[in-house]
């Protein structure tokens, strides 16, 4: 059988002592000097971010929208750059997708079969069902949107649900329903939650609701989340996700680290590709794999 995503994942985090996941959304107008703000730049750039920050990095996660925008030159692009991330290092494609069952079936084969993710991030807003598709693969994984980073989070995500008396589950907000219900979806170690740095206690409730599941934290960096609660409660504390290194936690830094790419203060003299390298060097060791 296909080894399991997070079987791979661990032996890469346990590889890089670290479990930084380094995003790729390249915007362009935030592109440095001297890279055309069109699709050619915006590759030139994700490529010198891969090559620099990839020796770092646990994982890699590419947001599809900073693709999609271009069309087929983007998804071209796309398709390039991924080729360029060695074998070992696992791939997030960021689209967050659900939808009914049968368009569901054509996204995983569109994200896993057509494009080469090792893990996809989804919408359980539709329903276990509706994601199945993007579930059921034993070698491929899906992070759920769980308590997200975002500032709007609450709005629905904290909407309170009533009790559920089949379940067991009390009257909670929508986001800790959605961590206990994750922890029976799939056939088993096919399933992790996307729960953001910028709300620490929630961090800490999605964990105990769901001990064993691998988590996706976004928001450290350019969001200023709590560091110090994802690695206290980011790791897993049972299995399947907590069996190796890393404890299935993934740490995404997107602006934090490209941000050293325009850094006007950096008067070294250090190139491009030193400056971006230096910045996945620092967040990896500000999240390295706890014994």
């Amino acid at each position: 059988m296909t080894e399991r995503y997070l079987d791979r994942l661990a032996r890469r985090s346990g590889a890089v002592g670290s479990v930084l996941c380094v995003g790729l959304d390249p915007d362009p107008a935030t592109l440095p000097p001297g890279f055309p703000r069109d699709v050619t730049g915006l590759e030139q750039f994700a490529r010198a971010l891969l090559e620099a920050t990839v020796p770092f990095a646990a994982a890699v996660k590419p947001n599809l929208a900073f693709f999609e925008a271009w069309g087929s030159p983007g998804l071209a692009a796309l398709e390039r750059l991924r080729a360029l991330v060695p074998p070992e290092v696992p791939v997030i494609l960021d689209g967050k997708r659900g939808d009914i069952g049968s368009t569901s079936a054509r996204q995983a084969v569109g994200l896993f079969d057509s494009l080469g993710a090792d893990a996809v991030t989804v919408n359980p807003y539709l329903g276990e069902a509706a994601i199945a598709p993007l579930l059921e693969r034993l070698d491929r994984f899906a992070y759920v949107l769980c308590r997200t980073s975002n500032p709007g989070a609450e709005e629905v995500q904290g909407l309170r649900v009533e009790p559920d008396a089949l379940s067991r589950a009390p009257g909670e907000p929508l986001w800790a329903r959605i961590a206990r219900r994750g922890t029976a979806w799939g056939p088993g170690g096919t399933v992790g939650l996307v729960v953001g740095a910028t709300a620490p206690a929630e961090l800490a409730a999605v964990r105990a609701a769901a001990p064993g599941l691998a988590f996706l934290v976004p928001g450290i960096g350019a969001q200023g989340g709590d560091a110090d609660a994802v690695r206290a409660h980011g790791p897993a504390t049972a299995s399947p996700a907590a069996l190796g290194p890393g404890g299935g936690l993934l740490v995404n830094v997107s602006r934090g680290i490209t941000a050293a790419a325009t850094d006007s203060a950096d008067d070294s003299g250090v190139d491009l590709a030193g400056r971006l390298a230096a910045a996945a060097h620092g967040w990896a060791a500000r999240f390295p794999v706890l014994p």
